[in-house]
């Protein structure tokens, strides 16, 4: 942490007794603040009276401590002053950090492709939660060493793990590099190692404010390399292992982890039409342990339902945004998509495959110089779906954190309903949104209004170019409602933009809470709104009507809420 800069006081609070003349009177409290500078010399002067009835009195720009501390003990000494402080300085605390490279996180700060990370700072950097990272394992980076904790090596093959044995508690990426063409199957290429789980876990948790390298977005959360990919990449069975053990689960033959993680992230993935139920049995019970899931949605630039295990429920499926805000041109999309995040674009999309051409766009992380074994650590920026979805493994340890009561359900939940429209455009659907991190933040460490909630969770079908609406009757209220009516509103729907929805009121009167856009390609509206329906009677019918002023895309109230 850094300290905070020193600033000389130039003013004081003087608050006096309610009975003395001084405390609502400003022409006595200035009469008083000439008598106070007599006394001791300084050049003072009332400046205004505060909201709080304390008197701001200015020292000038000369005085020193020895002035500040001779002023206050004069006022302290008059028997009509109940108090006397300095006007101290307070500082925005989400500072700049001070790591050399982090100017090139676009995808932390940015205001059109960024997530928002350095105001949620403000509130919490992720101590307390660990994040595991099942991946390729850990290539040693001092930008990290201090974050990591033990994890293990789940890659039971020792051919592919090239470490000479099956399964052991070494994380150590042994480098999954390809010496030929076609060694990994028809179509496979060969290649160097890409150290893929370094790079991911610089983006979760890079030790910060190091003056060195770049910033974690969940800098104080501790990461737990647990491997899975060697050559020629990994089997389910590894893996679905690695995600039981990793979120505290009993894998038979294997020591129990003394480090449970309660974020898991899952860059990977494989063509598959359906979840294995290999895979669904372990997210499943990692959920159940507490452990939220976060999955790439794949670089395939196709519909993610046919791509596991971003098609397994209970997981949060993340697709990939570029700079400029818009569905990276490589990744997936659909309407298992949850949300999307910064996953950058090294490339254009008409520009030679395997080029690095826009470098400044990609997402710039922790990695190894190593062109197959691990050489001398390094930075550098890479694309992908892989590199969207720890940005939202990191946000869920800010969340974790920031409240540790907080399920995988409701750490979901709050993520989605907190998110942007994106400010491009997402052909096939991007979920809610880009993330935002402190308003996420903010949303989950706020106390909710107290109230009463009247819930419809009937889905009513939204055809195209159609009219419908869900009712709830309130009951039980008196007078009319509040002036801060809540309507928390959940649609399924494939274009979002398609949609008006209006509240109408008992007695008819419609209240706009959503218009029409044909550039809103995002699906799903999942939010709250704030009415002032306070000349409304509170008890009577309540509805929710949503119109479809579009063809081609389609969906459903899932559900409403009132909250008076």
């Amino acid at each position: 942490m850094r300290a905070l800069p020193s600033a000389p006081v130039e003013k004081v609070i003087v608050t006096y007794k309610s009975q003395a003349a001084e405390a609502g009177s400003n022409t006595a409290a200035k009469s008083d603040t000439a008598e106070k500078a007599a006394k001791t010399g300084e050049q003072l002067s009332f400046e205004r009276r505060l909201a709080g009835g304390g008197a701001l009195v200015d020292l000038g720009d000369s005085a020193t401590k020895q002035d500040v501390t001779e002023v206050m003990a004069a006022f302290r000494a008059d028997p009509s002053v109940a108090s006397v402080e300095p006007d101290i300085r307070a500082y925005a605390m989400a500072v700049t950090p001070n790591d050399t490279d982090y100017a090139k996180q676009w995808d932390l700060f940015e205001p059109t492709g960024g997530m928002n990370v350095p105001a949620a700072w403000d509130k919490t950097t992720g101590s307390g939660v660990t994040v595991a990272v099942i991946d390729t394992g850990y290539a040693a980076h001092s930008d990290l060493a201090t974050n990591v904790v033990s994890g293990y090596d789940f890659i039971s093959t020792s051919a592919d793990a090239r470490d000479g044995n099956g399964r052991d508690a070494d994380a150590k990426d042994e480098g999954d590099w390809n010496a030929t063409a076609g060694e990994c199957g028809q179509g496979s290429t060969a290649s160097n190692s890409s150290w893929h789980g370094t790079h991911v876990a610089g983006t979760i948790g890079a030790v910060t404010n190091n003056t060195k390298g770049i910033a974690g977005i969940a800098y104080n959360a501790k990461i737990q390399p647990v491997r899975v990919l060697g050559k020629c990449g990994g089997s389910s069975a590894d893996i679905a292992d690695a995600i039981t053990w990793a979120s505290g689960g009993t894998v038979p033959g294997v020591p129990a982890n003394a480090t449970p993680a309660k974020v898991i992230n899952l860059s990977l993935g494989g063509a598959s039409a359906t979840c294995p139920s290999v895979y669904q049995t372990a997210i499943n019970g990692a959920v159940s342990r507490g452990t939220t899931v976060v999955v790439a949605a794949g670089n395939s630039n196709a519909n993610a339902s046919g791509f596991t295990p971003a098609n397994c429920s209970n997981v949060i499926n993340v697709a990939s945004t570029s700079r400029e805000g818009n569905r990276s041109y490589y990744s997936n999309f659909g309407t298992i998509v949850d949300v999307a995040a910064p996953g950058g674009e090294t490339r254009r999309s008409t520009d030679t495959p395997g080029t690095v051409t826009t470098p400044e766009n990609g997402i710039y992380s922790t990695l190894n110089s190593g062109a197959t074994i691990q050489s001398v650590e390094n930075y550098k920026p890479y694309q992908g779906t892989s590199m969207a979805a720890p940005h939202i493994a990191g946000l869920a340890a800010l969340l974790k954190s920031a409240k540790s009561t907080l399920t995988p359900a409701e750490i979901e939940s709050a993520i989605k309903a907190n998110a942007r429209p994106l400010p491009g455009t997402c052909t096939g659907g991007c979920g809610t949104g880009i993330a935002d991190s402190a308003k996420t933040v903010d949303a989950v460490t706020t106390t909710p209004p107290v109230g009463t909630v009247f819930t419809n969770a009937t889905d009513v079908t939204i055809s195209d170019n159609t009219t419908v609406s869900s009712s709830i009757a309130v009951t039980g209220r008196t007078g009319n409602a509040p002036a801060a009516l809540k309507v928390g509103v959940d649609i399924k729907h494939t274009w979002r933009g398609d949609l008006v929805i209006d509240l109408i009121a008992p007695d008819g009167t419609v209240r706009n809470l959503k218009a029409s856009s044909s550039s809103d390609s995002a699906d799903n509206v999942l939010t709250t709104y704030t009415v002032d329906a306070s000349s409304e009677v509170a008890n009577g019918t309540w509805k929710l009507q949503v119109r479809d002023v579009a063809t081609g895309d389609t969906g459903y109230i899932n559900s409403w809420s009132l909250t008076f």
